[in-house]
């Protein structure tokens, strides 16, 4: 049976799904669940203890919480959450996401975010491995030059050295990376709907999936 409260959006990275997902989760009131955000908390905990067991002990001592409809990571008392965006714990993250244990220490955590008063979950196997059952399922896609552009941008913004070129060539080589892992691919579900936003402004994009999402739960 579909979940009508649990809403996925799955896509390569840099395709919009950040944005898309926390103004879901504003515009519905719902929780805001970004995995990639989770996978680099966990990354950072792993290039502290150097294997899996004790990287699991270090992040369930993280201290996950929701401000304004996003995610927020604290160590202690420490945000860490801008330090978790840098570039470097971005590519690792990646790295250690194809990983079977890296994913099966962190599934149970993300389903437990799911609730009665709405999910919006945002990654790359959403609605094919964690919420297989989401009543809305998006997978949002971009060309990659409008990606890199993008991510250019928001790393400008953060003060973050970075070069056009190489952003391309990385961000082509991540999808390729994503798509042929073995454990959990960069793949649409049976069931989701692609959207292309690289002609469309984030509020475009939102009108578009509210509009799915609505017309999802009058099925019901």
């Amino acid at each position: 049976m579909k979940n009508n409260n649990i809403i996925t959006i799955d896509g390569p990275s840099a395709s919009g799904k950040g944005s898309l997902a926390k103004a879901l989760a504003k515009e519905l009131n719902f929780i805001l669940l970004d995995s990639g955000l989770l996978y680099r908390a966990y990354s950072y905990c792993f290039d502290q203890a150097h294997n899996h067991p004790s990287a699991k002990k270090l992040f369930s001592n993280l201290r996950i919480d929701s401000i304004d409809h996003e995610m927020h990571v604290f160590e202690s008392n420490t945000d860490i959450t801008s330090i978790l965006r840098h570039e470097n714990i971005a590519k690792s993250a990646s790295q250690l996401s194809s990983l079977k244990e890296t994913r099966d220490n962190l599934i149970s955590f993300q389903r437990d975010l799911s609730s009665n008063n709405g999910l919006v979950a945002d990654g790359r196997d959403m609605g094919t491995v964690v919420f297989p059952d989401a009543g809305t399922k998006i997978f949002l896609v971009a060309d990659a030059e409008v990606r890199a552009k993008r991510r250019f941008l928001e790393l400008q913004n953060a003060d973050q050295g970075v070069n056009m070129r190489d952003l391309i060539e990385d961000i082509r080589l991540r999808d390729e990376a994503d798509k042929a892992r073995e454990i959990s691919p960069l793949i649409p579900a049976d069931d989701s709907i692609e959207v292309n936003s690289s002609d469309l402004t984030p509020q475009e994009v939102l009108e578009i999936v509210l509009k799915i999402y609505k017309e999802h739960t009058k099925e019901v």
